[in-house]
């Protein structure tokens, strides 16, 4: 072929090229700049953070599989209601999600601004219905009944696709703070380009949680490791039909750490044994079995330091089919039986 020809085929498509990966720079800076954004309106005192882009989740296998998978509990009778006189439906039509908790007190607040479809007009022709109240910059603050408590809920439209929600109307007024922002951001940062994870600041309510372990298992120890962490961070980005999660817990102290990689390592160790234990076996379903023994196979332990701070982080991948309901476990066995003299008859 002449060299014209090819320099003619080639530019367009040099073109193209450019044009493609230029559109996938700025899309991508567009999502970190609207999930900046979102993050930087959630208040500084809270002692948990979370982030969902719904938007990014809907195009990856593994939500496909997971919905598939998981036991979907119908919506309440609000929410049912809500659906109807507004048309929305948060599964088609919320975008992105930021949220706070702040559990310093016996009565937990939350906050959260969301992004999303939402038809303002029905919206606020329903919340009207149980009254409003003017906030301090002049934009109309709803409050709606929530749940069989019937306790009130406030939100408000910050723009046409975007809501602020929080069950203390005080969020939406001055509010003072003593607290940074510097910590919640760099943490924010390190999970940057993930489309879920939570971030939890360490305190009374916050260990008394994590101390409280599903099923039958107790370890003490491990209640006692994680009680050291002062910052627990959660990632989940799906690749495939799999969902990666990274898990980092941050302390001051190497020996927490350490011995917090060792405890977790053993677990993971008795946790296949008895997965591979004949009557385990019998008990699971095959799938679900196999779930568990890739999620454990695939788990690394890792320690880092990052100077001011010592972490350990646990890299794995979830399978769809374990967002199934799990059916109830067995008794565990008691790791330090009495001996047999000392048993009833």
């Amino acid at each position: 072929m002449p060299r014209k020809k090819l320099l003619l085929l080639a530019v367009p498509t040099l073109a193209l090229l450019g044009a493609f990966f230029t559109w996938r720079s700025w899309s991508s800076r567009d999502r970190d700049a609207a999930r900046a954004d979102l993050l930087s309106l959630l208040p500084c005192d809270g002692t948990a953070a979370g982030f969902l882009d719904l938007q990014q989740l809907r195009n990856s296998p593994f939500l496909a599989q997971a919905l598939s998978w998981a036991r979907r509990p119908a919506p309440d009778s609000d929410y049912e209601q809500f659906m109807q006189a507004t048309g929305f439906d948060y599964e088609r039509d919320l975008d992105r999600v930021a949220l706070s908790i702040n559990r310093q007190s016996q009565n937990p607040t939350v906050f959260a601004v969301a992004e999303g479809h939402f038809n303002r007009k029905k919206i606020e022709e329903y919340a009207s219905r149980f009254g409003s109240l003017k906030t301090a910059d002049g934009k109309t603050l709803f409050a709606v009944p929530i749940g069989e408590s019937r306790r009130k809920a406030y939100f408000t439209f910050l723009r046409e696709d975007r809501i602020a929600w929080g069950n203390d109307s005080s969020y939406f007024f001055e509010r003072p703070s003593h607290d940074s922002p510097q910590p919640w951001r760099e943490r924010f940062s390190r999970v940057a380009g993930t489309p879920i994870f939570v971030v939890l600041r360490q305190d009374p309510f916050t260990a008394s949680t994590l101390a409280q372990a599903p099923g039958e298992f107790r370890s003490p120890q491990l209640a006692t490791l994680l009680r050291q962490l002062q910052w627990i961070t959660v990632s989940g980005k799906p690749e495939g039909n799999l969902l990666r999660v990274v898990i980092d817990g941050e302390s001051v102290t190497e020996s927490t750490v350490h011995q917090l990689k060792e405890v977790l390592n053993g677990i993971i160790v008795l946790a296949q044994i008895g997965l591979n234990d004949a009557k385990t076996s019998g008990q699971l379903n095959p799938q679900l079995r196999q779930g568990y023994l890739d999620l454990l196979q695939s788990a690394d332990i890792q320690q880092l330091d990052r100077g001011t701070s010592k972490s350990i982080r646990i890299v794995c991948e979830i399978a769809p089919i374990l967002l199934e309901a799990p059916p109830a476990a067995p008794p565990a066995a008691d790791p330090h039986p009495a001996p047999k003299s000392q048993r009833k008859k």
